[in-house]
């Protein structure tokens, strides 16, 4: 295992995680339901910086069946992010 793209992933999922801390403040200070779907999608994102590696050296699947969950795992994440932006559109109050 190397240590620095350890250190990179670490880093990486605690700005995710960062992020979505601040996207569900906004969620609760403000009843933001966009906001709500940011911080669930980058939850998503940012565990799916790390789990591939995981899957792999951990668990002992496959480098194309973890890379694979990884892949979906971070998808679920984009389309939580997307649908903040474009899927509350409809509502005329913003949440």
């Amino acid at each position: 295992m190397h240590i620095e793209l350890v250190v990179a992933k670490v880093v990486t999922m605690a700005l995710g995680f960062l992020i979505a801390y601040q996207a569900y403040k906004g969620y609760t200070e403000y009843d933001s339901k966009p906001m709500l779907f940011v911080a669930i999608g980058f939850l998503f994102i940012s565990f799916g910086a790390v789990i591939e590696g995981v899957l792999f050296e951990v668990v002992g699947l496959s480098l194309f069946q973890a890379g694979t969950i990884q892949t979906g795992v971070v998808a679920v994440g984009m389309l939580s992010v997307l649908y903040s932006l474009y899927g509350l559109r409809h509502s005329s109050d913003g949440s």
